[in-house]
């Protein structure tokens, strides 16, 4: 019989007073069960995305990761569930259109533009979207382009930008940070006002709308007006509050977590380098970075990078909107259609984009 074994069989036997601090340290913890925490909504679309039947990320390659099911097609699977025919309605812009914009080393990024109805020049939000730097595309988080466009009258540039592991960091953050710096030196191109251009992000899009900023800072280039993350990775580091209580959520987990930091970095070395892990960024980087709206979700991993960020940046100055949203999970921020708390979550974004943009008018 094992020790870890013996342990437990004397632990059961006994009452808990008698079990040794020693003969407690050893016996693992039961696992937690995080996503109990779910509210109905939230409940629905993970029971939706369980009869998908996705694999675990950490088992898959990148290309059957991509080809996986996804939390936006949980929202599509509720739908049919409750009778409803075809995607969730989507809220309405003016025009939609695809182009490409300068990158680094002579490359084209390509771009998806939403346009509100009516005349420029408009506000203008640089989105990045979320996947581990590795999944997802422009049409997964096309739901939250759209709602920004409505909900903020403002020109939504959405930037397909490089994945990993065929184009391992910093080609992201490169990308990104390109697209932003064309968008502000191109208001005619867009439509937009160069004075009121920010940038969003979910997920590792919230982790390269506040690199784009440290970099903008770095670099002397033209720093955005607002930054707003949601449930951003900030940190290569595993052993927060949060990664502990949620290390098997749904639908993002801490060995799916781990997966894409493997997959991104080309060795751990990059975890240390503040344009992956804002968090190591120094109280000096961060001052004099703009306002920034943080959000975070209940069950996920993620929330304590978030928490910690923005109680970062505050330390450094900057000035900080924050709310948690309990009883929904990481990528909710895209299921408005299901989930009433997404839209709280897209109106409190919207709101304090649109008051950055009118202070800089």
């Amino acid at each position: 019989m094992s020790l870890r074994t013996l342990l437990r069989v004397v632990a059961a036997t006994l009452p808990l007073a008698v079990v040794p601090d020693w003969a407690a340290a050893q016996m693992p913890a039961s696992p937690p069960e995080p996503t109990a925490k779910a509210d109905a909504q939230m409940g629905t679309v993970l029971a939706a995305l369980a009869k998908l039947g996705p694999k675990p990320l950490e088992a898959l390659s990148a290309a059957d990761a991509r080809r996986q099911p996804s939390a936006a097609d949980a929202v599509l699977q509720v739908r049919q569930d409750n009778g409803e025919a075809g995607p969730q309605p989507m809220p309405p812009v003016g025009r939609v259109t695809s182009d490409t914009v300068p990158g680094p080393g002579g490359i084209r990024v390509p771009v998806r533009v939403y346009t509100p109805p009516g005349d420029g020049p408009f506000p203008a939000v640089v989105y990045f979207h979320g996947g581990g730097w590795v999944v997802a595309t422009l049409d997964t988080y096309d739901p939250s382009c759209r709602a920004l466009c409505k909900m903020v009258g403002a020109v939504v540039v959405s930037v397909d930008y490089r994945r990993a592991p065929e184009n391992k960091f910093p080609a992201a953050p490169e990308d990104c940070y390109a697209a932003t710096q064309h968008v502000i030196a191109n208001p005619a191109a867009f439509g937009v006002d160069p004075a009121r251009v920010a940038v969003v992000g979910e997920s590792a899009g919230g982790n390269l709308a506040t690199v784009v900023c440290l970099m903008a800072k770095e670099r002397g280039g033209r720093m955005p007006i607002h930054q707003s993350l949601v449930y951003p990775i900030t940190n290569y580091g595993f052993d927060t509050p949060s990664y502990q209580a949620n290390a098997n959520a749904k639908p993002l987990s801490k060995p799916a977590m781990r997966w894409f930091f493997a997959n991104y970095l080309t060795s751990p070395a990059d975890g240390g380098n503040k344009l992956v892990s804002p968090m190591r960024a120094s109280d000096a980087d961060l001052k004099g970075l703009p306002p920034a709206t943080v959000v975070t979700a209940e069950i996920d991993p993620l929330m304590s990078d978030g928490q910690l960020y923005a109680d970062k940046l505050k330390a450094a100055g900057v000035d900080v909107s924050y709310r948690h949203f309990t009883g929904v999970t990481h990528e909710f921020f895209g299921m408005a259609g299901v989930v009433d708390k997404a839209k709280d979550a897209e109106q409190f974004v919207a709101d304090r984009l649109a008051a950055s943009f009118k202070a800089g008018k």
